[in-house]
C-alpha cells in the first residue's frame, strides 16, 4: 500500500513489503500485505492478537527464518534489494536493520560492554568509548547509567534494561530499528522514557514498531498500519491481513474503514 504521504512525510521507501504471504507448514498465517515503510519515519502496527503484525515484523529482518517451518512468499526489499534473495546474507542484513523485543535481554556483561559488543563484532574502527556514549544518549539513558559502565547491565531496572538493549541496537549503527512490543513488561514511566527515545530516533533512522497500546501508537508514530484476522473455516486457526495504513492521525480520527474505526474506538469485538 503506496501513500500519497505530505511532503513533511514523504519520504523514499527505504522498506517495501510487496503482496507478502506468510506459512507457517501449511498453515498460511498472513495474507497479502501491501506497504511501504519511508526513511526517518516512525511507523506502527496495531491490531488484535493473532493478527500478523509480529509476524510481518520478523519478516522484515528475516528472523522468522529462525522458525523452521517459516515461509515467506512475495517480494520484500531493503533500499531496492530483495532481502530474501539468494545472494543476501541474513547476519548481514540484520546489522542493517536491528530490532528490540518484547522483554528486556541484556547480556551478563557490564553496561559499556553489551553496547559495545555487537559494534565491536561487527569490525567497528572508531572510538569505541565515544559510539558507547552516543548510543546510550539517543536511548535516553546516558544520565542514568554514566557513573556505573562497569556494572552488569542486569544490574540495571527494566526500563532502564530496554533502553540499554535499544542502545546495544543504535551501536552496531543500522538504518531501521524494529521494536516488538517493547514496552509491554514496563511500567508507566519506564515506557514514556522509551517513547521519549523513539521521537529522538526517528531524526536519524526508521523505526517500525509493535504495539497493543493504541495511546503509545498515537503519540510515537507518524504512519499507522492496523491489521486484522479471520477464522480459517475448517478450524484451521487465523488468517491475519492488514486493513489499512494511513498517517497516525488519520487512522485514528478519520479512518477509511469501519473495522478500523471500531477497534481505535475500543468498540471491536
Amino acid at each position: 500500500m503506496s501513500l500519497e504521504l505530505d511532503k513533511n512525510i514523504a519520504q523514499e521507501p527505504v522498506v517495501q513489503i510487496e503482496n507478502v504471504d506468510v506459512y507457517y507448514g501449511t498453515h498460511k498465517a498472513v495474507a497479502g500485505v501491501n506497504l511501504d515503510i519511508p526513511k526517518n519515519n516512525a511507523v506502527a502496527f496495531i491490531g488484535p492478537s493473532g493478527c500478523g503484525k509480529s509476524t510481518i515484523l520478523r519478516c522484515i529482518n528475516r528472523m522468522n527464518d529462525l522458525v523452521a517451518s517459516a515461509r515467506v512468499k512475495g517480494r520484500i526489499t531493503f533500499k531496492g534489494k530483495d532481502i530474501y534473495a539468494k545472494s543476501v546474507d541474513p547476519v548481514g542484513l540484520r546489522s542493517r536493520i536491528g530490532m528490540v523485543f518484547q522483554k528486556p535481554n541484556p547480556f551478563p556483561k557490564s553496561i559499556y560492554e553489551n553496547v559495545a559488543w555487537g559494534a565491536r563484532l561487527n569490525g567497528y574502527k572508531g572510538n569505541m568509548d565515544d559510539l558507547v556514549e552516543d548510543s546510550l544518549r539517543k536511548a535516553a539513558v546516558w544520565d542514568e547509567v554514566k557513573d556505573k559502565l562497569k556494572q552488569s547491565g542486569l544490574a540495571l531496572s527494566g526500563g532502564q534494561q530496554q533502553r540499554l538493549c535499544i542502545a546495544r541496537t543504535i551501536a552496531i549503527q543500522p538504518d531501521v530499528i524494529l521494536m516488538d512490543e517493547p514496552c509491554s513488561a514496563l511500567d508507566p514511566i519506564s515506557t514514556l522514557k522509551v517513547e521519549e527515545s523513539i521521537h529522538e530516533l526517528k531524526r536519524n533512522y526508521t523505526i517500525v514498531i509493535v504495539t497493543h497500546n493504541m495511546q503509545q501508537a498515537s503519540r510515537v508514530s507518524d504512519l499507522t498500519a492496523f491489521f486484522n484476522a479471520r477464522s480459517v473455516e475448517g478450524g484451521g486457526g487465523k488468517l491475519g491481513y492488514l486493513v489499512e495504513y494511513d498517517k497516525t492521525e488519520n487512522i485514528f480520527q478519520n479512518p477509511a474503514e469501519e473495522a478500523t474505526q471500531q477497534y481505535v474506538s475500543g468498540r471491536f469485538g
